[in-house]
């Protein structure tokens, strides 16, 4: 029994307990609903400003660096050992001051060596051209000369042609003229022989009267008178036939000498005929070798392209050379460095002595007659910023002074990682007051509103709904739609929504509702930050 006691006494207390916590938690629970059914009824406390009309000055403000326009680190173009160097930092230069000189030993001796080389080209292309002219002419003198040998060779040629027709003609003549002896020579034979035979007729007809009349005169009929005119008669007759015979073998012998004339005659035909085709071709072959010479002759006329081409060749390497004499006068030249600004020495890296090399710049120059200062720009700002448009700055390390510049340039593409455009501002600096490298704060008037309607800044708010403020109207709140127009630092201007002398929320204990009721209070300089809620939902 004990023992069901001591379990059931901790039990009732703690349910006792849990009881009471929830009769007390429904208790704070009806109050705070009590005290949120206060707060809705009761007016909102809220901090207002009048609307008031003014004059609207927008401005751009920002910081940024000093920097000179031209910042120059002058290098060598060439490697050598540095033999002059004498100004240091803060020294002044003018454009073109000698600054620094390297050894122009090995550079003069490239020059020297290159207008050696410009005067071998020179002397070369001389040389060519010289040559040129008696070679054209000997060309011409031997194409003149073959042309002629050629000429000579044709009429050689066709007077060849000429003779072998005559020589065969006249051999040809010989040929008939001994083959008409010859034919003369056999008829006088065929006359001959008949003459002989006359002749041995008359002969035997002679001795056979002599034999009658010899034979009548041993008988006695006929007187030896007779007998002596039959003998005379036969002698005679003999004589005609030794005539007859004579003439018969001076015939032959014509005839032998005819034979003889036609077989020589036609040998000479032969002989003509062969040494007129020998000289004809002979002929022809000196033809044909003129011609030949005067092809050959021709074709070195071709040589004349080939003599320009040298001559342009030659022409090249003599502006090669000269090129080259530039190059090293260039680099002898390149020995000497100059100021390319005027401004002031603002580092030296470098001392006589040193092997210098176009790797390793010697000074830094900078021309700070006039000085930038680069801002970055939000956009809907860039686009109120022009080129030439006045500026102001102020140095942190020159207090109390303001500069004058302008808007010297405008980046028209802005940053991709910060969407802001850069705006480059140009100063005079004529006495050296600004340094590269100060800070220094820019202000750029970016609109200008003469008598508008200006409210503060915390009462301007912007929604789904649009531009809204919250103007107090018989202690209740009217929220309006409003247009907006420029802005400075204290206030926006209100083109339309806002009439002068309105008082508008600038700051409300919770967020406020059309025809909400309201409780002004507060002050006119508390912000946003102070405390407290939006001027309208």
């Amino acid at each position: 029994m004990k023992r069901w006691l001591a379990v059931l006494l901790p039990a009732l207390v703690v349910l006792g307990l849990i009881g009471w916590r929830l009769k007390q938690k429904a208790a704070d629970t009806a109050q705070q609903a009590q005290v949120r059914d206060m707060r809705k009824s009761a007016p909102v406390p809220v901090a207002v400003a009048p609307a008031v009309r003014r004059n609207i000055v927008a401005t751009f403000d920002s910081i940024g660096n000093v920097e000179a326009p031209y910042n120059v680190r002058i290098s060598p173009k060439t490697t050598g050992r540095l033999d002059y160097l004498v100004v240091r930092e803060g020294d002044l230069v003018t454009a073109g001051e000698v600054l620094a000189r390297i050894d122009p030993s090995e550079a003069e001796a490239n020059v020297r060596q290159q207008q050696a080389q410009v005067a071998q080209a020179r002397y070369r292309l001389a040389q060519a051209r010289l040559t040129q002219n008696p070679a054209n002419v000997s060309v011409r003198s031997q194409i003149l000369q073959q042309q002629a040998a050629l000429a000579s060779a044709s009429a050689t040629f066709n007077q060849a042609q000429q003779n072998d027709v005559a020589q065969r003609a006249s051999a040809a003549a010989g040929v008939q003229d001994a083959q008409g002896k010859l034919n003369s020579a056999a008829a006088g034979i065929e006359n001959a022989q008949a003459s002989v035979r006359s002749a041995q007729a008359n002969l035997n007809n002679a001795r056979s009267k002599y034999n009658r009349v010899h034979d009548l005169y041993k008988q006695g009929f006929i007187s030896a008178q007779d007998v002596d005119d039959a003998q005379t008669a036969v002698q005679m007759q003999q004589g005609a036939l030794d005539v007859a015979n004579g003439q018969l073998t001076s015939s032959k012998a014509q005839r032998d000498s005819a034979q003889a004339q036609l077989h020589s005659a036609q040998q000479q035909a032969l002989i003509a005929a062969s040494k007129g085709a020998a000289d004809i071709a002979a002929a022809k072959a000196q033809v044909q070798q003129a011609k030949a010479t005067l092809a050959t002759a021709r074709a070195n006329t071709a040589q004349t392209p080939a003599y320009q081409e040298n001559l342009a060749a030659l022409q090249a390497a003599v502006d090669a050379a000269v090129a080259q004499l530039h190059s090293a006068q260039a680099q002898l030249s390149d020995t000497v460095l100059r100021s390319p600004l005027s401004g002031s020495v603002t580092g030296r890296f470098a001392d006589p002595g040193t092997m210098a090399s176009p790797s390793q710049p010697l000074l830094s120059v900078q021309a700070i007659r006039q000085v930038y200062v680069t801002v970055a720009a939000p956009e809907d700002v860039s686009r109120r910023i022009f080129t030439g448009q006045p500026a102001t700055v102020r140095v942190d390390a020159i207090p109390g002074k303001t500069f004058a510049a302008k808007v010297a340039q405008v980046n028209p593409a802005a940053d991709p990682a910060s969407r802001q455009f850069s705006v480059r501002l140009i100063l005079d600096n004529a006495q050296g007051l600004l340094k590269p490298g100060m800070f220094a704060r820019i202000s750029i008037v970016t609109q200008r509103e003469n008598n508008v309607v200006v409210v503060p800044r915390e009462a301007v708010q912007s929604g789904r709904d649009g531009t809204t403020v919250t103007i107090i109207a018989d202690d209740a709140a009217e929220i309006r739609k409003v247009t907006t127009n420029a802005s400075d630092a204290a206030g926006i201007a209100i083109s339309s929504g806002v009439e002068p002398g309105e008082k508008v929320v600038v700051m409300s204990a919770s967020p406020l509702k059309d025809g909400q009721k309201v409780r002004v209070g507060g002050g006119k300089g508390r912000g946003r930050g102070q405390g407290g809620g939006r001027p309208g939902a």
